[in-house]
């Protein structure tokens, strides 16, 4: 495989997973706000919340549409651009998005009309009861989506069938309760919750710096600043139980973000700065807190966080592990029957995905030296400065919106809404969680490689065969599509949003009035004398 296709298409689907997760954290907070809104409705029957859930709803609707049309694009890139992962692991990648369509997107879309068009049709609990749906839909939607992720990080509940040349599930309740999918899960969802908090909260600010609809801004600023100090905090304890997740799973993506070269005696330091080098395989300036990583880690004092050098030492004996499982599947594939391949592929099949990192430098694993063995062993190592610093970017995001959501709340509680200082800073600040969101998918991913499927398939062995220019050209079709929607949706909700709520009035028959008498048709006019 040509690695400039195999880069291209990580590029390209990339480029469209971070487009497409720009609406989906807004998705999954916003639908909960719109609950919680609404239900202050229903207890209170104060016409004003049914007016802040209408304006809300709409902007809801927007950003709802936008994330349906961009998500469609990625399941056809499993096809295109990924077809041999598709054909390798569809048997259980597939069962997941699948029923994240039939079940989880469904019955979001289909409340999503209930919800926009039952105001007059629906009692105002059943009413609240949609909108309920539209928002257990969509996080249903990412809870199978990260299903699917979580098994590529994980692979939990599955084992590869050479006769197939497949994976095929064998437990899926393993794979639906996989540690990683739940972590990560959790810690997604909360993250969304974050980032609708900040843009209501913005929003919001933006009405009482300008003077305009101040009750709507008052109340959505005090449920954004209670709802999103509770979701920041959930994040934070989230993201420490993603990390505890990773320590018995994904042990190199751990090392790799800590910049850990080599293993420190338990209970090992966190470092909170340094200057790490792939090419030097060192970190260098390092001012560490001790203890801090083993317990994040271990949830202990005397638990081990492996570090990046003896984890290659680990990857280069599964490499070696995995060359007796290749050879017996290439004989396999001469003889089905041969009995003595079949016990030696049983022996040695759960490292046969190490042997196959071999392919990206020799044609045959079989003859690669001790050499080429160590080089794709320590290219099991991800790009360790980019996960350092990324991850300490989204960490630092973290504790800071923890802080504003806390000044927020303060604000809401003391009736303190003139403090224009701190309105500035919220409408500064709403693209911020969308940044902390898209480097937090990208610690997700580049943490894994050179996996597409964690110690099974190599991520340059699952790409289609296509040209450069093929790849090129959808690279660009789908950048001037999505720049094109992209300046659509920020003109719809900027529209939206200056022109403010509109007071909701039902329309109701007057049975005091009595309706005028109809005119005669001129067809059945009475004939002058």
């Amino acid at each position: 495989m040509d690695m400039a296709v195999v880069e291209l298409s990580r590029l390209q689907f990339a480029l469209t997973a971070m487009y497409h997760f720009l609406f989906v954290p807004l998705t999954l907070g916003l639908s909960f706000i719109l609950v919680i809104m609404e239900t202050v409705y229903v207890m209170t029957d104060r016409p004003i919340w049914r007016d802040v859930t209408r304006f809300w709803a709409k902007l809801f609707g927007i950003n709802f549409v936008l994330g349906v049309a961009t998500g469609l694009t990625m399941e056809f890139e499993f096809g295109t651009n990924w077809s041999y992962f598709s054909h390798y692991v569809g048997d259980i990648f597939g069962a997941p998005l699948a029923i994240e369509g039939l079940m989880a997107f469904f019955l979001e879309a289909t409340f999503v009309g209930l919800m926009f068009f039952g105001w007059d049709r629906l009692s105002k609990r059943q009413h609240l009861a949609t909108t309920f749906m539209v928002a257990l839909g969509s996080n249903l939607s990412a809870l199978w989506i990260l299903i699917a992720n979580g098994w590529m990080q994980n692979p939990v509940g599955s084992v590869f069938n050479p006769m197939t040349m497949r994976m095929e599930v064998t437990d899926f309740s393993a794979m639906l309760f996989n540690p990683v999918a739940q972590a990560k899960f959790v810690h997604t969802v909360s993250a969304g919750y974050v980032t609708a908090s900040v843009f209501v909260l913005g929003v919001s600010a933006y009405y009482l710096l300008k003077g305009r609809h101040l009750e709507l801004a008052k109340r959505s600023f005090a449920v954004a600043a209670a709802f999103g100090l509770a979701s920041a905090l959930s994040v934070v304890v989230l993201g420490d139980e993603s990390g505890y997740a990773l320590t018995d799973n994904q042990k190199m993506k751990l090392a790799s973000i800590e910049a850990e070269w080599h293993t420190e005696p338990a209970p090992a330091g966190i470092t909170v700065f340094g200057m790490p080098s792939n090419q030097g395989r060192e970190t260098l300036y390092q001012v560490k807190i001790p203890y801090v990583l083993g317990l994040i880690g271990t949830r202990s004092l005397t638990g081990v966080v492996e570090g990046i050098y003896p984890l290659v030492a680990d990857a280069r004996d599964h490499i070696v592990n995995g060359l007796p499982a290749y050879d017996a599947l290439e004989r396999l594939k001469a003889n089905p029957k041969d009995i003595s391949a079949r016990a030696a592929f049983e022996r040695s099949k759960h490292d046969l995905g190490y042997a196959l990192l071999l392919k990206r430098y020799v044609a045959d694993p079989r003859t690669a030296d001790a050499a080429t063995i160590d080089k794709a062993a320590w290219s099991t190592v991800p790009n360790v400065p980019a996960l350092f610093w990324l991850f300490r970017a989204m960490a630092g995001l973290g504790f800071f919106f923890i802080a504003f959501f806390g000044v927020a709340l303060y604000f809401a509680n003391t009736r303190r809404f003139d403090r224009k200082w701190f309105l500035r800073a919220a409408v500064l600040i709403i693209p911020l969680p969308w940044l902390a969101a898209e480097i937090g998918w990208l610690v997700a991913e580049i943490g894994r490689q050179p996996w597409a499927v964690d110690g099974v398939l190599p991520t340059f062995l699952g790409a289609s065969s296509l040209s450069i220019s093929a790849i090129w050209t959808t690279i660009i079709g789908f950048t001037l599509l999505y720049g094109t929607l992209a300046v659509i949706e920020v003109r719809l909700m900027v529209a939206m949003i200056k022109k403010g709520p509109e007071t909701y009035t039902p329309w109701q028959p007057r049975h005091d009035a009595v309706p005028p008498a109809p005119e005669p048709s001129p067809a059945f006019a009475v004939p002058a004398e």
